[in-house]
C-alpha cells in the first residue's frame, strides 16, 4: 500500500474531528509567520518580519558581530591608563577592589599586585581615540568606530558570560540574539539562513575555551531560527552535499514526497515542529547552490584580498571570515556572527595579545573599510567585544613579559560601527586602575536594547510566550544608550 494511502486510512474520524480546529489553527499560522513553508518550493520567497516589525524607521539592515572569545584585556587595548606607571607594583588598594568577588584563580593570591601595560598608546584619527600599538590598522577606522569603556556584566566566568552576552541569560537554554532577530525581522533572502555563524581560533592561545553549539541555538523559538555554522572545508555545513551520483532532480523529487508526508503528519498531530522541518529541509536544498559561491573568495579582487591581509586565503581564519561576513551581509543575511578564540590571557599576556591582535587587527579593519566603500556601513552594524575583561593587578608573577590578568566583569571595552551608532566617539569612563566605572555604565541588556533599536526594534516589544511566559532578549531590563546614536 502507498504510505500516503495508509496515513490518511490511519487517521480516524474523532481524530479527524478532535484535531481539525487545533492543527488547522496552527497551519494557518505558520503560513502566517513563514508563507514559504506552504508555497511551491520553486517560488520560495525570504521569511517576512512579525507584523509590526520594525516598530519604527531602522538605521540598520543586519549585524555582524565580531565576538572575541576569551575576552581581550581593556588595559592593552582601548582603555589607556597611563597612572599605572606610577602604581605599578603596588598593592590594588582595598578601597578599588570592595570586596570584589574573584575567581578560584587569584582568589588564594593573597596578594594583588598592580600591573601596568608594556604596550605604547597614541590616539588615532580626528577623534583622538586613545588605542593601543597592537592595533595599528584600528587606527585607520578611529573616526568610524564608537569606543564603549564602560561596559560590565555580572558573570565573571567564560561559560555564563558569553552565554549572558548571546541569549540575555547565563543559564543556558534561552534563544540567541541571532535566533531573535530572524523570529522577529525574518529573512532577506530566500536562498541562505538568515543566522550565520563561522569560528577561527588565534595564535595568542590556541588552548582557549571551547565554544557550544547552544550559543547560536534558538532555545524555545522554532528550531529553523537557530545559527547555521559554516564550516572552512570542503563542506561548508556539515551533510548539506548529495551523495555522489544522486541527481539533483531525484533530491527534488525525494524531497517533495517527503514535504507531502510531513504535511499529513502536520495535520494529524498539529505539532508545528513539523512544518519547521519542511523549512529546515528546503532551506538546505537552496543551499547547495548558494553556500558554495559565498565561501569562494576567488572571484574577490585582488586589492580587497589585500585588505584584508595575507591570512585571508588560509582557510578557517578570522581574516577569511571576516571578507565572507562581507559577502554574506551583501547578500541579505541578518545576522552574522564571528566567534574568534584566544583571548584568555592569564599568564604571558604582553606576548599572547600581540599574536592575538596580528590575526584580528587588519581584518576587522578591513571589514569595515570594505563596507563603507561599498556602500553598505550605514546599513550594516558591526560589533566587535568579549565577554568581559581583565583585571589590573598581575595573576601569577609580576614581570615585564610574564604578567597575566584575571577575569574582571566591572569594566572592559568593546566598540560599535554603522547603522546607527555615532563615529569617532568615545563613550565611558573608569577609574585610573580601569577597574570600576565611574561615568556612563553599560550594562549587557543596555547594549543588546541598543542593537535592537538600530534595527528598528522596541527590546520591550519583541517577546515570545513560552511556559505560561513572555520572553524577551533582554530579560525585564535594558536601556538605550542615547548618547552613541546617530
Amino acid at each position: 500500500m502507498h504510505p500516503l494511502l495508509s496515513m490518511r486510512q490511519a487517521l480516524t474520524r474523532r481524530q479527524l474531528l478532535g484535531r481539525s480546529a487545533s492543527g488547522l489553527g496552527t497551519m494557518a499560522l505558520a503560513s502566517l509567520l513563514n508563507p514559504s513553508l506552504f508555497a511551491n518550493p520553486s517560488q520560495s520567497k525570504p521569511s517576512p518580519a512579525l507584523p509590526g516589525i520594525p516598530h519604527f524607521a531602522p538605521k540598520a539592515k543586519r549585524v555582524i558581530y565580531l565576538v572575541q572569545a576569551g575576552a581581550p584585556s581593556q588595559i592593552e587595548t582601548f582603555d589607556y591608563k597611563p597612572e599605572l606607571d606610577k602604581l605599578h607594583g603596588s598593592e590594588l588598594p582595598e578601597s578599588i577592589r570592595k570586596g570584589q568577588r574573584l575567581t578560584t584563580m587569584t582568589a588564594g593570591q593573597g596578594k594583588f599586585p598592580v600591573a601596568r601595560s608594556v604596550l605604547k598608546f597614541a590616539r588615532q584619527g580626528k577623534a583622538g581615540t586613545w588605542m593601543s600599538e597592537i592595533l595599528p590598522f584600528h587606527g585607520k577606522i578611529a573616526d568610524d568606530i564608537c569606543v564603549i569603556r564602560s561596559v560590565h556584566t555580572e558573570a565573571i566566568n567564560h561559560d555564563q558570560a558569553i552565554t549572558f552576552f548571546q541569549t540575555g541569560a547565563q543559564q543556558p537554554g534561552r534563544p540567541s540574539f541571532g535566533s531573535w532577530l530572524s523570529y522577529g525581522l525574518g529573512s532577506e533572502n530566500a536562498d541562505l539562513p538568515s543566522f550565520v555563524v563561522m569560528t577561527s581560533i588565534g595564535t595568542g592561545r590556541p588552548d582557549d575555551q571551547p565554544l557550544y553549539d547552544r550559543l547560536w541555538g534558538s532555545g524555545f523559538l522554532p528550531t529553523n531560527l537557530q545559527g547555521v555554522r559554516l564550516r572552512s572545508g570542503k563542506d561548508p555545513v556539515l551533510y548539506l552535499s548529495d551523495p555522489q551520483g544522486l541527481a539533483r532532480e531525484t533530491r527534488r523529487d525525494m524531497l517533495d514526497d517527503l514535504a507531502s508526508l510531513n504535511r499529513l503528519k502536520h495535520e494529524a498531530i498539529g505539532d508545528p515542529e513539523i512544518t519547521t522541518r519542511i523549512a529546515q529541509y528546503e532551506m538546505a536544498f537552496r543551499m547547495q547552490m548558494s553556500v558554495p559561491e559565498v565561501m569562494d573568495l576567488s572571484k574577490e579582487p585582488e586589492s580587497v584580498k589585500k585588505l584584508y591581509g595575507p591570512d585571508v586565503e588560509k582557510p578557517g581564519t578570522f581574516a577569511a571570515n571576516c571578507l565572507r561576513a562581507r559577502r554574506l551581509s551583501e547578500r541579505g543575511v541578518r545576522f552574522v556572527q564571528l566567534y574568534h578564540r584566544g583571548w584568555d590571557h592569564h599568564g604571558g599576556l604582553p606576548n599572547a595579545i600581540r599574536l592575538q591582535a596580528r590575526d584580528t587587527d587588519q581584518a576587522s579593519a578591513a571589514l569595515i573599510l570594505d563596507l563603507k566603500a561599498r556602500g553598505l556601513l550605514d546599513e550594516t552594524l558591526v560589533i566587535w567585544g568579549g565577554e568581559f575583561g581583565r583585571t589590573v593587578y598581575s595573576q601569577g608573577a609580576l614581570s615585564p613579559d610574564g604578567y597575566g590578568r584575571d577575569h574582571h566583569p566591572r569594566c572592559f571595552s568593546l566598540w560599535m560601527a554603522g547603522g546607527g551608532i555615532k563615529p569617532g566617539v568615545t563613550w565611558g569612563e573608569t577609574d585610573e586602575f580601569s577597574y570600576n566605572i565611574v561615568r556612563d555604565p553599560v550594562h549587557v541588556h543596555d547594549l543588546n536594547a541598543t542593537i535592537l533599536h538600530c534595527l528598528g526594534i522596541d527590546h520591550t516589544r519583541l517577546t515570545y510566550k513560552f511556559q505560561g511566559r513572555d520572553f524577551r532578549l533582554t530579560d525585564v531590563h535594558g536601556e538605550i544608550i542615547r548618547g552613541i546614536l546617530a
